[in-house]
């Protein structure tokens, strides 16, 4: 079984606790942790915490899993030599937290009634809605991570730049001017990117105050919803901005979180040890996941929660009148992504399966092959 997902983060972060210690030499000792996204590993000098002498140049070399790549080191990385090298070098000149970031070659990002699929070499296909021409990826290329909003499509390609076609009125497309981009996410009417060294950009919609964002810092991943943003740590806690009527931002308690998903009215948490949490509106049951064990990766649709289990199926919950959590049977999963009225699944050999309402032709996706 493949790990899995590229927005699935895996982070365990260990504060420093020597600062400038010293041994009874009085030689100065900074601690070194290093941790790893799904996707791969660090080989040397492995995952855990290292104590070396100050000044001390460490070795860095980190793998990526089949159809993962190795995007960058992320953290404390001022002394790297190259943050986007695989095998690099950090010279030990504090207490650092370093996490090795590996991103999936192939992924799906299911929209409002349109589903995206990203293939391993780079280009981009898609189905479903195409009135304000959020299918239009055809001539993509280069293209690291996609994301899907309700009327538009976001790409990241591989120098850090962004694209996005789609419903624009309220500025939500434009991104050409962004760079340094590590990961991207697409709400309801807004964007949000995250920087390289931690820091969050959004455009579109701020009627809620979704994009208010400019004064984040530290995160390690970005999730949109409908119109909310919300921001996961790399110690592991959560915060979230925009529309908060159903209580869907109430995060600031969360600890040991590896990774967030946002729709409208819900946030979605997986937690380190394989539950999850959620908060907002649950009248259509989609926060009933209280029971849920094992899980490596969780996706929030509009009236839905999906989680990925580590032996590869599937679990769902939330409105279903359209068979949207008719997942049951699915199995060697290694991604899952839930739209509007639709969820949809990457087999580990690159195929794709999707369920739901298919009025426009959103889970027509029995064809592809993203490997």
């Amino acid at each position: 079984m493949k790990k899995v997902s590229v927005f699935l983060m895996v982070v365990a972060v260990i504060a420093g606790i020597s600062g400038c210690n010293g041994d009874s030499s009085g030689v100065i000792e900074y601690n070194l942790t290093i941790t790893s996204t799904a996707g791969g590993l660090v080989t040397t000098p492995g995952a855990g915490t290292f104590l070396h002498d100050a000044g001390t140049v460490v070795s860095l070399y980190a793998i990526p899993d089949t159809d993962y790549h190795f995007a960058r080191w992320l953290g404390d990385v001022v002394t790297v030599a190259d943050v986007e090298a695989a095998t690099t070098t950090i010279t030990m000149n504090g207490d650092y937290e370093i996490t090795a970031y590996f991103e999936a070659s192939f992924m799906v990002a299911a929209g409002g009634l349109h589903t995206v699929g990203l293939k391993a070499d780079g280009t981009v296909v898609s189905v479903g809605r195409n009135d304000d021409g959020e299918c239009n990826v055809d001539n993509w290329t280069s293209i690291l991570q996609v994301a899907a909003g309700l009327f538009h499509t976001v790409g990241l390609k591989a120098d850090g730049s962004v694209l996005a076609v789609g419903l624009k009125n309220y500025g939500q497309c434009d991104v050409s001017g962004w760079t340094d981009i590590i990961q991207v996410a697409a709400g309801g009417y807004h964007t949000v990117g995250l920087k390289a060294d931690g820091t969050v950009v959004a455009v579109g919609w701020n009627g809620d105050g979704e994009c208010n964002v400019g004064n984040w810092t530290g995160i390690l991943q970005v999730a949109a919803g409908l119109f909310h943003t919300v921001g996961l740590k790399v110690d592991g806690s959560a915060f979230a901005v925009g529309w908060n009527d159903y209580g869907q931002c109430d995060v600031s308690g969360w600890t040991d979180i590896i990774q967030v998903a946002a729709d409208w009215g819900c946030t979605v948490g997986l937690k380190s040890d394989g539950t999850v949490v959620a908060v907002g509106w649950n009248d259509d049951g989609r926060r009933n996941v209280g029971d849920w064990t094992d899980i490596v990766q969780v996706d929030a649709g509009y009236a839905h929660t999906v989680g990925l289990k580590s032996d590869g199926t599937v679990v769902a919950v939330g409105w279903n009148d359209d068979g949207r959590c008719n997942v049951g049977d699915w199995t060697d999963i290694v991604q899952v992504s839930s739209g509007s009225a639709q969820t949809v699944g990457i087999i580990d050999d690159g195929t794709v399966v999707a369920v739901g309402d298919n009025s426009y032709g959103e889970c027509k996706v029995g064809d592809w092959d993203l490997s």
